[in-house]
């Protein structure tokens, strides 16, 4: 096992093999040195001496008595690897049985395992005889599809040697031959590739019988039998190491058969036919069967070519008694032979589609019970019928059209000229409308309503809402009359209408079919339309006043082609860019509609609810008063008036909008100027001390009694180093003293006091880190006038200072490094502790000294 060597190897002897036959004896070698590719030279020997028959590497190797072979190719090597070659010996003759010896020239560097294998062949004489039924030559079947045949060999074999036949059915119907079914040297039946199920079946058999024939037995034979058979039979033999070899192969034809195919063809065309008529198909058995035979004949339909037979529709149907499926219009009958005739009567439209036939052939059997032996189908036929169009044109006429805006229109669609209608024919209508263009541009139409079969009606988007509330409304008034009424016409109705007139047919199952349809001409509802025009006008009754007086103003309109107005007021106030109420400029104030409802918009002073009056004095005429004016109230005063014209179902529709010009309130004061300032001693401020921001208004111009002042100051947060968030309101104090604080998240609080007239301190108890940032005061000072009346002043803002809070490092640090210390200490002084009673009491051990004697040592001179 643990030794290495060259190893040549031979097939185990003794190989037995034919006269005649062709001999391959392979030999190879392995677990050598040197290189890959390998040189091997071939001797034989009858007796003692070994001849030189040839070599890879030598051509002068070769024996003067096999020259003349090898030169004619009838000995041979063949190499299959670099390590492994075949000795071909053609034709081989009893002359040539003995021992052939393989060798290999060394290549390895030491000599080890065999160089050389010899084996012996055995060559025996031919004894295989194989022929055709009662030994005749190739004889032709022709059948026809569905029938059955049998086809017979025999073969036998006389070697001296115990030998197996191997026989194979073969077919060739093109360039190759096909295994159908074989019989083993191990006695195994063994089906084709392709004839696996047939064989399950039964179809294909292979019997065995006397005077060693081989009969192979088919039945239900189609078109694919049809071919070239032969009966192809090898010999084998178990070889010394009990694997079967195949000794010689030989094959006979024994017949050709033809199989005659079976259709089923429709002997009409695709065609066309006209409802109500009858149609007429036939359907032909084509075959050469001349025996007792019957036919199954099936009809079906179906509305696509590609459709299957469980997806059609089976029409009807004779079996091979000639019994047929009942049906009222449909007809099945026997015209010859082979020809069966469908007519189907009063066709419809529904009819249109693809007709075919299935056809079974049945034969009877020798017990008198049939066998179906062939079923084809027929490839579908198309069949069209046309509908009988009725003849008919359709008139829409406007017989009502509107002159203006909100006018009724009415459209009448009437069919006309009506011919070669039945009374099975229904119409019904559909109603479009297109956008009228002036230019070249496409539009596409829209559905109003439709009606199906049922005259159902069916609204389309454009359409649906004005139609449920009444504002269309669509009628048929004679058989012959649709109508289409608008109700109050707007300007999008203008355009293009047309209608469409659909003919219907009843069908046999009493459903409808629509088979024709007729558009109308167009009808175009226009009517001459002029711009409206709106012109508001705003005068001031007072020239001149003072605050604390009262603001009025009237706006007149006047107002063109528009029908019956009604007009709906709003009074704006464009304020000065100053004012910190209203940044965008514009506010609304009170407003007045159509039905003189009055409404109060953006009017938010709470003390002057009832302050502002807007009323109609006519019917284009309107009047504004503002009581008790302040010098809040400065800035340019505007009408805006919106027409407004009656539409449909007692609603108004907008139809034009005015603006008016302005009229300025000015105040024209010597009073005191106001002006604002933020202070603080410390804008750096630990985490929970107290922060001071003072607001400080100062006067500049007339001097005040400081009773005839009050102030609304309101402070105000940014939590940001840019100013660039949202401000975020701390507290507030009105003119009354009241305090108003906003809500606050943190644990931190705010105290807002008038510590003097013109100072107001806001105080942060216990500060935290959230409330740095940029900090403001807004103030809104109120003048009481000589008539005591109080006025509002317009808001000053003051400029913003940062305040930033930082965090005391050594008092945040303070407890926490006392108590670790503290709890440090603790734990050492209860180590050591216990440390202490355990040596002392709980891991004492006694231990037992021994006792010496003391005694002194003895000098030398003594011992």
């Amino acid at each position: 096992a643990f030794c290495r060597g060259r190893v040549v190897r031979v097939p185990k002897g003794p190989l037995i093999r034919v006269v005649g036959t062709e001999v391959v004896i392979p030999c190879s070698v392995s677990d050598y040195d040197g290189p890959s590719e390998q040189n091997f030279d071939w001797e034989f020997s009858r007796e003692t001496d070994f001849l030189r028959i040839v070599s890879t590497w030598d051509s002068t190797f070769t024996s003067e008595e096999y020259q003349k072979r090898v030169g004619r190719g009838d000995i041979k090597l063949r190499r299959s690897s670099n390590d492994a070659v075949e000795l071909v010996i053609r034709n081989i003759q009893p002359a040539d049985q003995g021992k052939y010896k393989c060798s290999t020239p060394s290549t390895d560097a030491t000599v080890q395992g065999n160089y050389d294998a010899e084996v012996q062949v055995k060559v025996i004489s031919d004894g295989l005889l194989v022929s055709g039924s009662k030994a005749r030559s190739s004889t032709s079947l022709k059948l026809s599809e569905g029938d059955s045949f049998k086809l017979r060999c025999s073969a036998i074999t006389t070697s001296p040697e115990h030998t197996h036949l191997h026989v194979t059915w073969q077919i060739k119907s093109g360039l190759s031959w096909q295994d159908i079914l074989s019989l083993t040297h191990e006695g195994k039946f063994q089906p084709g590739p392709g004839y696996e199920e047939r064989y399950r079946n039964g179809d294909i058999r292979l019997d065995t019988g006397a005077n060693d024939t081989y009969q192979l037995s088919v039945s239900q034979a189609s078109s694919v039998d049809g071919g070239v058979y032969r009966c192809l039979v090898s010999e084998w033999v178990r070889g010394a190491d009990s694997s079967w070899q195949k000794i010689q192969e030989k094959s006979v034809e024994i017949a050709s058969v033809s199989i005659q195919r079976t259709d089923v063809v429709i002997s009409t065309s695709n065609l066309s036919v006209t409802e109500r008529d009858s149609l007429d198909l036939t359907c032909k058995i084509t075959t050469d069967r001349s025996g007792v035979f019957q036919a199954e004949v099936t009809w079906y339909f179906s509305e696509s070519p590609d459709d299957t037979l469980s997806d059609a529709q089976v029409l009807l149907s004779m079996d091979h008694d000639s019994v047929v499926s009942d049906s009222t219009l449909i007809s099945l009958s026997h015209v010859d032979r082979n020809s069966y005739r469908l007519l189907v009567r009063d066709v419809d439209v529904e009819d249109s589609g693809y007709y075919f036939c299935q056809a079974a052939v049945w034969v009877p059997l020798h017990n008198g019970s049939w066998h179906k032996v062939v079923e084809r189908t027929s490839a579908p036929v198309s069949v069209v019928v046309t509908a009988l169009e009725p003849d008919y044109e359709v008139f829409l006429n406007a017989s009502k059209t509107p002159k203006f805006s909100d006018d009724p229109t009415e459209l009448e669609c009437r069919i006309t000229n009506v011919q070669d209608t039945e009374a099975n024919i229904r119409f019904t209508v559909s109603w479009y409308y297109r956008r009228h263009l002036r230019s070249d541009d496409v539009v596409t139409k829209e559905l109003l309503a439709t009606m199906d079969a049922d005259w159902t009606l069916l609204l389309g988007d454009r359409s649906r809402e004005r139609t449920q509330n009444g504002e269309i409304i669509f009628s048929k008034k004679a058989v012959d009359t649709f109508t289409l009424r608008i109700q109050w016409t707007s300007e999008s109705d203008r355009g293009d209408y047309f209608c469409v007139i659909s003919a219907w047919s009843r069908h046999r199952n009493n459903s409808w079919i629509k088979s024709k349809d007729v558009t109308s001409a167009p009808v175009s509802i226009l009517w001459a339309t002029q711009d409206y025009t709106l012109t508001v006008e705003a005068v001031k009754l007072k020239p001149f006043f003072v605050a604390g007086h009262t603001f009025e103003m009237t706006c007149k309109v006047s107002s063109k082609n528009i029908k019956t107005p009604r007009y709906s007021v709003l009074i704006t106030a464009e304020k000065p860019l100053t004012d910190q109420s209203n940044p965008n400029g514009t506010t609304r104030i009170i407003s007045l509609n159509q039905d003189s409802v009055v409404r109060l918009e953006d009017w938010t002073d709470q003390t002057r609810v009832d302050g502002v009056v807007l009323e109609k004095v006519q019917e284009n005429e309107f009047r504004y008063r503002m009581y008790q004016t302040q010098i809040s109230d400065a800035g340019l005063y505007r009408c805006v008036v919106t027409a407004w014209s009656p539409g449909g179902g007692g609603m108004w529709r907008e139809a034009v909008n005015g603006l008016s010009n302005p009229i300025q309130i000015d105040f024209q004061t010597s009073g005191p100027v106001f002006n604002v300032s933020v202070y603080s001693d410390n804008l750096t401020i630990y985490q929970g001390e107290l922060a001071d921001l003072l607001c400080i208004i100062t006067t500049d111009g007339m001097a005040l009694d400081p009773d005839d002042m009050a102030f609304d100051v309101s402070w105000f947060a940014v939590r940001s180093f840019a100013l660039d968030r949202e401000p975020v309101l701390l507290a507030s104090v009105d003119r009354r003293g009241i305090v108003t604080q906003s809500r606050r998240n943190g644990s931190s609080d705010l105290s807002l006091e008038r510590i003097s007239p013109l100072e107001f301190r806001l105080r942060v108890h216990g500060c935290e880190d959230h409330d740095f940032g940029n900090h403001y005061c807004v103030v809104t000072p109120w003048v009481r006038s000589a008539t005591g009346v109080w006025q509002r002043e317009p808001d000053i803002k003051a400029k913003p200072i940062f305040l930033s809070v930082k965090m005391d490092v050594l008092n945040a640090f303070k407890y926490p490094l006392l108590i670790g210390i503290g709890l440090a200490t603790v734990i050492g002084l209860l180590s050591c502790l216990i440390g202490y009673c355990s040596s002392r009491w709980c891991c004492k051990k006694e231990v037992q000294e021994t006792r010496r004697e003391r005694r002194r040592l003895m000098s030398m001179e003594m011992d």
